[in-house]
């Protein structure tokens, strides 16, 4: 486990706040930003499934987060941006296939791995100089982004190796004390996002979610 566990010393239980994921209240979305700024971890529902969101730029932030989900830090953690221009600057010389995939899929349910520009903490890339970027189509995402104007940290909420949560309800009772605030907007149907590599010559499938292998592989054709 990373030894960033010991944060969970000066973590205050977790505050619940329930919203309405497709029209998120301006006030809720202020305190979790506000929160941010401040290094703090909170969990928001998307069109994935529910995230736990972070300052990527914040180590202490970055930390909280993988001692909240018990994972090592030699793992990546994938950012959300708010378009494909957000994206651009966080990535190293994008190839061709990076826009092509961005332009077919985003917003929605599709990580892309890329090589990590110099802008990006190496500690986000796990020490291995590549990233994972999606845009969602949440609207309780794009809200927090827009306040914010900067990319965030977005993994799945969860304690690694389980399942990842559904409801705001279960993200408060699996990481209560661990992170600092939930959003809580019901149940998120979503399948979980699909991940993809594309930092090699050929493209590798890391995880089939939401968006099928074959409609990526038909994307990618015209690379």
């Amino acid at each position: 486990m990373d030894s960033g566990s010991a944060l969970y010393d000066y973590v205050t239980p977790t505050d619940l706040l329930e919203i309405d994921q497709d029209a998120p209240a301006v006030e809720a979305i202020a305190r979790a930003a506000a929160l941010i700024r401040k290094g703090a971890v909170v969990a928001i529902p998307t069109d994935a499934l529910y995230t736990l969101v972070a300052d990527p730029f914040n180590l202490q932030a970055v930390r909280r987060v993988f001692a909240a989900k018990g994972r090592e830090s030699l793992y990546s953690l994938p950012l959300l941006v708010t378009d494909l221009m957000m994206a651009e600057e966080l990535v190293k010389e994008p190839p061709v296939r990076f826009n092509l995939l961005a332009r077919r899929f985003w917003p929605g349910p599709l990580t892309i791995i890329v090589p990590a520009s110099a802008k990006v903490p190496l500690r986000v890339t796990g020490n291995t100089g590549r990233l994972g970027l999606r845009q969602s189509r949440s609207k309780t995402a794009s809200a927090l982004l827009e306040l914010m104007g900067q990319p965030l940290v977005a993994t799945s909420a969860n304690v690694t190796g389980a399942p990842t949560c559904s409801s705001g309800i279960e993200v408060f009772g699996i990481l209560d004390g661990r992170i600092d605030l939930v959003l809580d907007g019901g149940h998120c149907s979503g399948m979980g996002a699909t991940t993809v590599d594309i930092t090699e010559p050929y493209w590798r499938l890391i995880k089939e979610g939401a968006v099928p292998e074959r409609d990526i592989a038909e994307c990618l054709k015209q690379a």
